[in-house]
């Protein structure tokens, strides 16, 4: 199959960039991990042509009118739309995506660029009262120049929409670093952006390895500012370096997401949703319920409705909709989630159901009984795996929910209003949802986490804040 994939190049300054002598690396379908294209490895001299366009296309652009910004957002709204087979098809064949998951990825990208073609005339400023006689004091928001936007394989068109449309939106200009399991949307996007009005060097996307050139992009002195999504060991690499370099940063990182159910839950809808938060997308989603926690009044009807519904989900044809689990991205993860669960059954935990590879797919596979000191129980597996902690009380469940250093989002189940308040007010995370699964997403939401699972907020109104700087304005009229 190798033979007869395509190459791609990086997208810098509206047009592909081909280097006189490039490396090509192998973009897999996880599915058998053969090759489906060849992209060329970005290097650091790739990242400089890439800031140096955004850097220009900056300065001349960053004046257009908001009607020219929410023009460009809203046609490509349109064309994603027109064109939703082409990137379902290749969110399926270039990281494994089943067709529902793909399409629900479509819709919320959709949206999340109708949401974004809205900001530009919320950019206003204010006119300040002042003790100076004859003065009038007046601000405005200005955008910050160039940003970059480095972007995970899990959900490519999601995440490479909000770092590059909020951004847009704002007034600025973009440098993309895909995953390189993933760099194929990305290019897809940045030509869907052209097509849609959107100004040469304003996109630009360079693939590649982040290892090798991800320091390039975030040291770069132009790059005024680092919207990242990914693991949190890199999250924390790019949060040093961006405070030693005065840059700034959003950080959406990994979770240990609990979803609580208490005594009183409507346990049809807690298994219902239980289900969609562990198992989605194969729990290859920052947001996916990891971890189970269940009052003990409950816990023997939950499980065994779980285990019954994990049990009959589809892992055929990824584009046949009854198809819920597909393969893992790639060799790394697949031997990631074996090692945390070898340690976790080797240190007593009990497998309910699952722990079964087919292929490159993880069957549902669901865990009781696993120790605190477990790897599982401390780091993102990042899998179709969830744990089901059997607890005494309320009480019991908040403070076991709360025993993480992540803090992505949270469910609680429950039909009492008084510990629906107390929950909602008391789980250390950054979002919070009752009788709801903890996989949501809304453009205007102040999307992210808290502790180890993030830093500063993605959205709508986070992008006015965080991707604008305020300038302070004087006039002396008496001087006129």
């Amino acid at each position: 199959m190798a033979d007869f994939v395509s190459d791609h190049f990086s997208w810098i300054n509206g047009q592909p960039h081909r280097p006189a002598s490039p490396e090509i690396f192998e973009d897999a379908n996880p599915l058998d991990d053969q090759a489906f294209a060849r992209v060329v490895r970005g290097t650091p001299a790739d990242i400089g042509l890439a800031v140096e366009a955004a850097a220009e296309a900056f300065h001349q652009h960053w004046q257009i009118g908001p009607s020219d910004r929410e023009g460009w957002l809203l046609t490509a709204a349109d064309l994603l739309q027109q064109r939703q087979q082409e990137f379902v098809d290749l969110l399926i064949d270039e990281v494994g995506s089943p067709i529902t998951k793909a399409r629900r990825e479509i819709d919320t990208s959709v949206l999340q660029l109708r949401a974004a073609a809205g900001i530009p005339r919320r950019l206003a400023g204010k006119t300040l009262p002042t003790d100076v006689a004859g003065r009038v004091s007046l601000s405005v928001r200005r955008p910050l120049g160039v940003i970059a936007g480095i972007t995970p394989f899990n959900v490519p068109l999601i995440k490479g929409v909000k770092h590059s449309a909020f951004p847009l939106a704002t007034g600025n200009s973009v440098v993309l670093l895909p995953s390189p399991d993933a760099p194929l949307i990305a290019l897809h996007l940045a030509k869907l952006y052209q097509e849609a009005g959107v100004p040469a060097g304003l996109i630009n996307v360079v693939t590649g390895f982040g290892q090798e050139i991800g320091d390039a992009l975030t040291g770069d002195p132009r790059v005024r500012m680092v919207t990242f999504t990914g693991s949190t060991v890199t999250g924390r690499h790019i949060a040093e370096r961006c405070g030693r370099l005065g840059k700034r940063v959003t950080l959406e990182m990994g979770g240990r997401n609990p979803l609580v159910v208490l005594r009183d839950a409507d346990l049809q809808l807690a298994v219902q949703n239980a289900v969609i938060g562990a198992f989605l997308f194969q729990g290859q989603i920052c947001m996916s319920s990891s971890r189970l926690i269940v009052e003990q009044a409950v816990a023997d009807d939950f499980l065994r409705a779980l285990t019954a519904r994990a049990e009959t989900l589809g892992h055929g044809d990824l584009r046949e909709p009854a198809t819920m689990i597909g393969p893992i991205i790639n060799q790394r993860q697949r031997q990631r989630i074996r090692r945390h669960l070898e340690d976790a059954v080797a240190r007593g935990a009990r497998v309910v159901t699952g722990n079964v590879w087919q292929g490159n797919r993880l069957l549902p596979t669901i865990l009781t009984e696993v120790p605190d000191e477990a790897v599982l129980q401390r780091e993102e597996t990042f899998g179709p795996v969830t744990t089901v902690s059997v607890v005494a009380d309320a009480q019991a469940a908040l403070k076991a929910a709360n025993a993480t250093c992540f803090g992505l989002s949270a469910s609680v189940f429950t039909q009492d209003l008084s510990q629906a308040l107390t929950f909602a007010e008391s789980l250390e995370a950054g979002m919070v949802h009752v009788n709801a699964g903890t996989i949501q997403e809304e453009a205007h939401v102040p999307f992210g986490g808290v502790g180890d699972s993030g830093f500063g907020r993605e959205g709508t109104d986070a992008a006015i804040e965080e991707m604008t700087q305020w300038k302070w304005i004087t006039m002396q009229t008496s001087q006129m």
